[in-house]
């Protein structure tokens, strides 16, 4: 039905159809987020249709207030739409008014000054200890390159055995990992800094990178480069790991940053306190810890019993 319906005057939808054509042509998003972002405008145009008793016109945009933004949020939600949705049809329209704000026709403070709905924590999923075994081992790795191989198991194998943020493992420098050293000293979010067991088989895939890599590794540059020599990016890995998800079936959740969260869960499971996982992984917090592994209230009370020395 809404195909056959006029949900705004021409002037508004040729902006639309050039601000669809700008994100297509100059940002290059993909395809899924184009189609996301055309159906989110059109859905909102839509409702505009009814809520102004009429096709929208560019002075109609001008015009809107943080009401209006909030009763299509509020007709979204009463026709089941979560809050991930919510906020992406949010996104949608303040990149649309934005567009529409550096050519001089709207002002876009109406949806500014709308607060993107609060999204539910999701945990994620962690890998089994056969696939987390499999994904950071050199021989899964699907490169031709047997030094690019050796470097995206090294990459893998500091997530896993050292529960590292991608950030973090991509930010070290050839001298953070000396001969002989058993920990490792991570400068996490806020600068905060903490040690990590360096196990010797994290130790041992990082070498195996360095003997083959074809770039000299000065002690205060990137220690992972890409394939030209510069500093290697987090996109190369999640590339990678998509690929090993393709070749090994794994499920989408596979991701690097599942890696460390499957550190801390098996540590957990392997009766790890939650205190030293905490420290570990660099959480501000126990609650987010708590979060992060997805522990119940009677794994938190197992924990506590057995350790507590007041339990």
């Amino acid at each position: 039905m809404n195909e056959l319906l006029v949900i705004a005057d021409p002037r508004l939808m040729a902006e639309r159809a050039a601000w669809l054509e700008n994100l297509a042509r100059e940002r290059r998003l993909s395809e899924h987020t184009l189609d996301a972002y055309e159906r989110d405008t059109r859905q909102f145009l839509t409702f505009l249709t009814g809520h102004l008793a009429g096709p929208a016109t560019l002075g109609d945009i001008r015009e809107l207030r943080p009401a209006d933004f909030r009763a299509f949020l509020a007709a979204r939600r009463k026709q089941g739409s979560g809050a991930r949705s919510l906020g992406r049809n949010l996104a949608g329209l303040r990149s649309l008014l934005r567009h529409l704000e550096k050519k001089g026709l709207v002002n876009a403070a109406g949806a500014g000054a709308i607060r993107s709905p609060k999204q539910p924590k999701s945990l994620p999923k962690p890998l089994s200890d056969t696939q987390a075994i499999t994904v950071v081992s050199n021989e899964a790795q699907l490169h031709d390159e047997p030094w690019i191989a050796a470097r995206d198991a090294a990459v893998m194998t500091l997530l896993y055995g050292c529960g590292l943020r991608i950030s973090e493992a991509l930010d070290l420098i050839p001298s953070d990992l000396q001969k002989g050293a058993t920990t490792l000293r991570i400068t996490g979010k806020g600068n905060k800094t903490r040690l990590v067991p360096l196990l010797s088989v994290v130790f041992d895939a990082v070498e195996k990178y360095r003997t083959l890599c074809p770039y000299h590794l000065e002690p205060g540059e990137p220690l992972f480069r890409g394939a030209r020599g510069g500093k290697l990016q987090p996109a190369i890995i999640q590339r990678a790991m998509q690929k090993l998800r393709s070749a090994f079936g794994l499920p989408e959740t596979a991701t690097p940053h599942a890696l460390r969260h499957s550190f801390a869960t098996h540590l957990l499971a392997g009766g790890g306190d939650l205190r030293t996982i905490q420290e570990l992984l660099g959480h501000a917090s126990l609650s987010t810890t708590q979060v992060y592994t997805g522990v119940d209230a009677s794994r938190l009370l197992e924990v506590y019993d057995r350790a507590h020395p007041r339990a």
